[in-house]
């Protein structure tokens, strides 16, 4: 290819030979020890931060890919028919391993084998390793947060290929294994595509020169798509590289200085016989074009070897190794191979402009366009093979020739974007006047190359294999990333989010990063789509429990989404000190604590279904409490973690406790009003103290202690109520005499007759107390001061029509059930005179409480109003229990 090329002359030469030719050089090499061929992936650089963004303003790219083992651990099949599958196997394809050293994983790897998922167990530590480089990074340093994401990912291919190589071939195990190695795999390449794609820096340009090179160089330096379309090579070219591995292992071909040695072997024998019998025809010439002019085959060892060394120089080029495939022909004795291989250099002579006394090394292929005229010319020439075509077609841009030997999605992009550079470059030495006549004789379309029109090579093939791999999700991310189609991208997001079964975790991994990236940019995406995303992660790390994470992609919400997002998280979070560390990871996420633990409450308090429902009038025992109601007490605790939010807490209590005494549930109401801490009135009394203003405290707070205090009297009258009860129906038993006594009985009974008569004192002296005090408690209902129970004594605040209408239900539910309750309790101990004039109270228009009772609630108190008046007589006392006057 052009200039622009990295790493190619820091590579060793992949074969170290030293043996003959021969067939006994072939069995020997099945023993022999060969070098290994080592390399460092481009991707492992480290860029210091993100000073050079693409200044055009263009979109970025992003890409997708299909899970491939390194060329070197394959038993390569170098047949015609499917050479390239056992390069760049399917996403369903088994992996075939080699030998791999993982001494230092083998604890690791034993125990993530007994997992049912190793695959899923082995990665799943991605989750928070993303989110602490996320963190570690700032804002400016985002192609290291890129490097290190690939890193991340490139560490787990390696351990998910290890488990691989232990696992039993077939299993399913193995297999999942194998798709999450695919997968991260495709992550792995995405992200340094992304990366390689963003660094594309704007440089000025130079000076005006007189050569191709030069020529070549300003181009670049001036036109974004021409770097783009490069960095897109490069990119497919290093994958391509990281796949072949340990490359010397698949050589299976050996040479020194000559060439075609068998078929010099058989001339050479054709030549000292006399046999007239030996009619195999043979070229009989070994200059490099005999076969061709003369139309003749080689030996049938040479022509074996031909094909396996044009292969695995095609695989070269495609690896963007053009030296080391040089290095290769030259040990294979085919150095005028070699030297075809480096006629696309552009010329330069440095000494032009120079000006020097010492002259400098001319560069380049002066005659370079009569060169590429041949290499098409070779290119459409069926008489060379199908790689020797392929490898000239790659050298002159001749697409036509080069797409039938790419046969998977990544190789037929680069064969595209490969001769889209080549003929723009041509393109400008041709308008630069450095032309040549013989350019004329090379297709129109190749020299009139369209980037825009030259991008539909992203879409659709005729190779079916390429048509399925397309689909591909990585492969849709990379396309639309080349392309720079950003709201393409959004609008994918979107439709794989809609649609079923659910995406991969680590793909949504990746898209919710790949959004966060393009943010930190400052990039315009469409909002919706990035909200959809970020919520789909929050919800699978919710689902999978990742209770650490939430926090901070939850942040990266809109504000009132945000909130109504993790109060969603935190409704599940159900042990205290999860909770606490929940509330922290929010603040130091920035979202609004107090706004979420307050939606928290309402969430679960407006599930409620029940209706405020009428009493019925029997005073019947607390209902059970459900698990439901359980679920509303426990709420609280979001509330009383942070002093602040103490009104909050009043306010939030209050309203559970309204619908549980609706539902006669006191037992749940008083484990709710205990919830509360007892200094919650004091601390809102301080903190509005502290704020240092002249004004009372906000009506809301002040109406909100105004019902704690008044749900406090009734649960204390209803407490009150419950002992009194339980002690009226447990008075000691009086002991009986037996019919016809035996003296010691007597005694015996006489001794019980004490102690019952000292029970019974204790029993009434104590049902006196009880008395007394569940008659005040009621009372501090019925009576509650500054105007009554469940009244506010604020109005200046918002109107909340709920509230009002709860507590307006609560005064006609409760109030009536309380004067019953007295009166119960004051018929029971005799004491009917109080019992009427308890009718005084209810009548009261001070205290209006008669308004709250029904109709047949009256007439049941009038009836208990009877009862005590014709007790009262049967004492012989008036109705009204005073004393008749004679």
């Amino acid at each position: 290819m052009f200039p622009l090329r990295r790493d190619q002359n820091e590579l060793l030469s992949p074969i170290v030979r030293d043996a003959e030719v021969t067939r006994a050089a072939r069995r020997k090499s099945s023993v022999q020890k060969k070098a290994q061929f080592n390399f460092t992936p481009k991707s492992a650089a480290r860029n210091p931060d993100v000073s050079a963004i693409l200044g055009t303003g263009r979109r970025t790219p992003r890409f997708i890919h299909t899970p491939r083992p390194p060329l070197g651990t394959m038993s390569m099949n170098l047949d015609d028919s499917d050479w390239t599958n056992s390069l760049y196997p399917s996403p369903l394809s088994g992996l075939g391993l080699g030998d791999t050293s993982f001494t230092d994983d083998i604890n690791m790897s034993s125990v993530m084998l007994k997992e049912e998922d190793p695959g899923e167990a082995a990665s799943v530590s991605l989750f928070p390793e993303f989110l602490q480089s996320y963190l570690r990074h700032s804002s400016t340093a985002v192609f290291d947060l890129l490097g290190e994401y690939e890193a991340i990912c490139q560490d787990k291919v390696g351990m998910l290929q290890r488990l691989v190589s232990r696992a039993a071939p077939g299993q399913q195990k193995s297999s999942k294994t194998a798709g999450m190695r695919w997968l991260l795999q495709q992550e792995m390449v995405t992200w340094r595509l992304i990366t390689s794609l963003y660094r594309l820096v704007s440089v000025c340009l130079s000076a005006p020169g007189v050569s191709e090179k030069v020529v070549m160089e300003q181009l670049f330096q001036r036109d974004a798509v021409v770097r783009q379309s490069q960095l897109v090579v490069d990119w497919l070219e290093s994958i391509a590289k990281d796949e072949i591995g340990d490359f010397s292992d698949n050589i299976e071909y050996y040479a020194k200085s000559v060439y075609w040695e068998n078929t010099l072997h058989a001339l050479k024998l054709r030549r000292n016989t006399s046999s007239t019998g030996f009619n195999v025809p043979l070229v009989t010439e070994l200059d490099p074009d005999a076969p061709i002019r003369q139309r003749r085959p080689l030996a049938d060892l040479d022509r074996e070897d031909d094909a396996r060394l044009l292969k695995y120089l095609f695989t070269l080029l495609r690896a963007g190794m053009t030296d080391e495939a040089q290095r290769l022909c030259k040990r294979c004795g085919q150095a005028w191979r070699a030297a075809t291989l480096e006629g696309w250099k552009l010329y330069h002579d440095p000494n032009i402009n120079g000006g020097g006394a010492e002259l400098l090394p001319v560069e380049g292929n002066p005659q370079r366009c009569v060169w590429k005229v041949c290499c098409w010319r070779m290119a459409d020439n069926e008489h060379f093979s199908r790689y020797e075509r392929a490898i000239y077609a790659v050298l002159s841009g001749n697409l036509k020739r080069l797409l039938p030997v790419c046969e998977s999605w990544e190789d037929s992009v680069w064969a595209y974007f490969r001769v889209l550079v080549d003929s723009l470059v041509e393109q400008e030495v041709r308008s630069s006047g450095m032309g040549s006549e013989e350019l004329e004789e090379l297709p129109r379309e190749y020299l009139e190359a369209n980037p825009v029109k030259d991008a539909e090579c992203l879409l659709p093939s005729s190779s079916q294999k390429v048509l399925e791999e397309t689909k591909e999700h990585y492969h849709i991310i990379q396309k639309l990333v080349i392309l720079g189609d950003l709201d393409g991208l959004l609008e994918e997001f979107s439709n794989w989010l809609t649609r079923s079964p659910a995406l991969p975790s680590h793909l949504l991994r990746f898209m919710t990063h790949l959004v966060l990236f393009y943010r930190s940019l400052g990039m315009q995406l469409k909002e919706e789509v990035s909200v959809d995303v970020l919520k789909a992660y929050i919800s699978l790390l919710m689902r999978e429990k990742h209770v650490d994470l939430i926090a901070f992609y939850v942040s990266h919400l809109p504000p009132d989404l945000a909130t109504a997002q993790y109060a969603l998280f935190l409704e599940e979070v159900t042990e205290a000190e999860q909770r606490q560390r929940c509330l922290e990871l929010a603040r130091e996420a920035g979202l609004d604590v107090a706004a979420v633990t307050k939606m928290v409450v309402e969430n679960i308090r407006e599930r409620d279904t029940e209706e405020f429902a009428h009493h019925d009038l029997t005073p019947a025992l607390d209902t059970v409490t459900s698990a439901e109601d359980q679920r509303k007490i426990d709420v609280i605790d979001w509330l009383v973690f942070d002093p602040a939010q103490r009104a909050e807490a009043l306010k939030q209590s209050n309203a559970i406790m309204r619908k549980f005494l609706a539902c006669k549930k006191h037992q749940a109401a008083k484990v709710v009003f205990g919830k509360v801490p007892e200094d919650s009135m004091r601390e809102i009394y301080r903190q509005w103290e502290e704020l240092g203003l002249d004004t009372p405290l906000p009506a809301e707070d002040e109406n909100a202690i105004r019902e704690h205090l008044c749900v406090r009297a009734y649960l204390e009258a209803h407490e009150a109520f419950n002992e009194w009860f339980h002690h009226m129906n447990s008075p000691p038993q009086k002991p009986s005499l037996p019919a016809q006594a035996k003296f010691t009985e007597k005694v015996a009974y006489e001794m019980k007759e004490n102690e019952y008569q000292l029970e019974h004192d204790s029993w009434t002296g104590r049902l006196g107390a009880l008395t007394e005090d569940v008659k005040e408690r009621i009372y501090n209902v019925l009576l509650f001061v500054d105007g009554g129970w469940m009244v506010d004594v604020r109005e200046d605040t918002e109107e909340d029509p709920e509230r009002g209408h709860q507590m307006v239900l609560l005064r006609r539910l409760c109030l009536p059930m309380m004067s019953f309750l007295l009166q119960t309790v004051l018929q029971r101990t005799q004491r009917h005179q109080e019992s009427l004039r308890l009718a005084d109270i209810i009548a009261s228009d001070q205290h209006r409480l008669y308004e709250v009772f029904s109709k047949d609630e009256l007439r049941k108190f009038l009836q208990k109003m009877r009862e005590s008046s014709l007790l009262l007589l049967d004492k012989g006392l008036d109705p009204l229990g005073y004393e008749i006057q004679p």
